[in-house]
């Protein structure tokens, strides 16, 4: 059962915060903060999500300042205006599932109330400015960020980005924590041995790698996007997106973006999409999966880069 032996206080994706359940993926954090902008807690949902959920078969329901939804032989969570994350486990829970989904679409629920963007994909840090690499789940988004890892660069976020602006409107890549999750794929051609590694819950063969000495602990510029597709082709191709093209890709990998519309977001989105690539260029690169390429995109991307300072 989930731990609660004492409060956890921690700062990730730009928020402060205090949690019942103890989360070491986390950053720590001074526990005398003035203030703190999410409350993590444990309480009974179990009468809230009756309520709700009897006139529908949905697992998850979404209200203006409200979202609940269940996990069966796991959890309720609700996340409510994006200040607070409540966890109703159920009884003999695993609480390395309970964490994942604390981590992942809880904490896309508290940044979409909050009005912070959320890409799903991986961030690096590449000479002062952040890069997100996005795409759709297996595309190789964190396996590209760990080739980059290796050649030094550092770590902002992977599976959620947050991203939000400055006084100046310039969008803000935030990081998250110091981990990533890689295939047992990649980890071979990495020359990294599995057993070093935590799978993730129910997931045998994707793994928790910490990586604290390449994790960058600052808020930066982000300044460019790439999505990364998977194709039949023995070539990787590069394609810059423009205009009007650009908005449903960044629509699409929106982490959890079936929580826009029900949110009431749609317009909100599109506004602070288009601000966003206002600053910023996208590109498309689609890899062959004939073969390991993330070690080959690495200077192509740097390329593309370099071009444009």
């Amino acid at each position: 059962m989930i731990g609660t032996a004492r409060k956890g206080f921690y700062k990730a994706f730009g928020l402060v915060m205090v949690s019942d359940i103890i989360l070491p993926e986390l950053p720590l954090c001074n526990e005398n903060e003035h203030q703190f902008d999410l409350i993590i807690s444990i309480k009974d949902l179990s009468d809230l999500w009756a309520s709700v959920s009897s006139d529908t078969s949905s697992h998850v329901i979404a209200k203006e300042n409200f979202v609940i939804f269940e996990v069966p032989d796991t959890a309720i969570f609700c996340i409510r205006d994006g200040k607070e994350i409540i966890v109703s486990p159920i009884k003999e829970s695993a609480e390395d599932k309970i964490r994942l989904y604390i981590l992942g679409t809880c904490m896309g629920a508290v940044l979409l109330q909050r009005k912070i963007i959320t890409l799903h994909g991986s961030c690096i840090a590449i000479n002062g400015k952040a890069y997100a690499f996005i795409g759709e789940s297996g595309a190789g988004k964190s396996t590209l960020a760990s080739a980059f890892l290796k050649e030094n660069y550092a770590l902002l976020s992977d599976d959620v980005i947050a991203v939000s602006f400055s006084e100046n409107q310039i969008p803000l890549a935030f990081p998250s924590y110091p981990q990533q999750k890689l295939w047992e794929e990649s980890l071979n051609q990495f020359g990294m041995e599995s057993n070093h590694y935590q799978p993730l819950f129910e997931r045998e063969t994707k793994f928790a790698v910490p990586v604290p000495s390449r994790f960058g602990v600052n808020p930066l510029p982000l300044a460019g996007i790439f999505e990364i597709a998977k194709t039949e082709n023995e070539d990787i191709k590069v394609k810059q997106i423009k205009n009007l093209e650009r908005f449903p890709i960044l629509y699409r990998h929106t982490y959890r973006s079936f929580l826009i519309q029900r949110l009431n977001l749609i317009d909100w989105h599109f506004m602070s999409t288009a601000k966003m690539l206002s600053h910023i260029n996208l590109y498309k690169i689609e890899r062959p999966v004939s073969r390991f390429t993330a070690n080959e995109l690495v200077p192509l991307i740097l390329k593309i880069i370099n071009k444009e300072l």
